[in-house]
């Protein structure tokens, strides 16, 4: 049974130093492996532990790097184990194979974008001209696919989130707010459509998923099985994937799904007070993905690290029948 894994990079994966949360001691912080450097300073991190379970999931899967970042932005990353044979970048509109852009998928994308979005420019020229000076720091376009800003964000105001990604939903874009960046995104420029495309190359039967943002959301639906961590947009928005009873009309038992962005900066969890949850006597970052065999093939176990919990289901997986494994409607 051949897998696709795609995973998001950014605290998913990898993580930059203030990312990494280290609130044990320091005598207790585990073995970093610096993953990229940006203008020869360290910039990315794995645990030495998580870049070994990658190195042997690359190994025994299809991985596949599924970012944001722009291509530039991407190779500065060196990830433990195998070059990966596919790469996703700019949120979908980018597919790297063995490390070359491929032109026939860059093709399938402008005529999507082309078909069913307004142009680029007019969706950059609205967020220049309504962004005030106050609270812009940066105004930047990717891969000429979408639009991002750079924002202080404790004086962004609520309401022009929230008023951008009505207008820019009318001209089929989306909005995401991400810590201090706001991206405007086409429509049909979306992480899932390259990851489908990778797995028809490779005549995948199962494909699994991680990510932690808001843009994350369309290919943890569309896979097989997906994790998001227990921190990040889609946890402290409260995201969770939904599935309804198949219908008499045929309709996708996916086609009930969680509400888009969030127009308002998220709201920090309360823990009250809990202490982190171990796995093997670590402590670790959550992973809240409803339990495999209970429920529509998410897990609700903590886990050490993304392969670690990655792993677990390719084993499981080559055990089960298929039918065991899809996120099937609940009830």
């Amino acid at each position: 049974m051949s897998t696709v894994v795609a995973s998001d990079l950014d605290r998913t994966l990898i993580y930059s130093a203030p990312a990494l949360g280290l609130a044990m001691p320091d005598a207790e912080a585990p073995r970093l492996l610096c993953v990229e450097t940006y203008e020869r300073k360290p910039l990315s991190y794995m645990t030495e532990t998580a870049a070994g379970l990658l190195a042997e999931l690359a190994g025994s899967t299809t991985f596949v790097p599924t970012t944001t970042r722009t291509r530039e932005q991407y190779r500065r990353i060196h990830l433990p184990g195998p070059a990966p044979e596919f790469a996703i970048c700019a949120n979908g509109g980018q597919l790297l194979v063995r490390g070359e852009s491929d032109r026939e998928w860059q093709r399938t994308v402008a005529e999507r974008l082309a078909s069913h979005c307004a142009p680029l420019e007019e969706i950059r020229t609205h967020l220049v001209r309504t962004a005030d000076p106050a609270w812009l720091l940066k105004e930047r376009t990717a891969e000429d696919l979408f639009a991002y800003l750079v924002v202080e964000r404790p004086l962004l105001p609520d309401t022009w989130v929230k008023d951008l990604a009505g207008w820019a939903g009318e001209r089929g874009w989306t909005v995401s707010l991400q810590g201090r960046k706001i991206y405007a995104v086409p429509r049909p420029l979306t992480k899932s459509a390259a990851v489908a495309e990778v797995a028809r190359r490779t005549g995948a039967s199962v494909v699994l998923a991680a990510g932690d943002s808001l843009l994350d959301a369309d290919l943890l639906l569309a896979a097989d099985r997906g994790w998001r961590p227990g921190h990040g947009e889609l946890a402290d928005t409260g995201w969770h994937a939904r599935t309804s009873r198949p219908s008499t009309s045929g309709a996708s038992p996916r086609a009930r799904r969680s509400p888009g962005p969030s127009s308002t900066p998220p709201r920090p969890r309360d823990t009250g007070g809990r202490r982190h949850r171990t796995v093997r006597g670590r402590p670790v970052r959550r992973w809240m993905l409803r339990r495999r065999a209970g429920n529509n093939g998410w897990w609700d176990r903590g886990s050490a690290s993304l392969a670690e919990a990655v792993g677990d289901t390719v084993r499981c997986s080559a055990e089960r029948p298929r039918s065991l494994i899809r996120r099937r409607a609940s009830g």
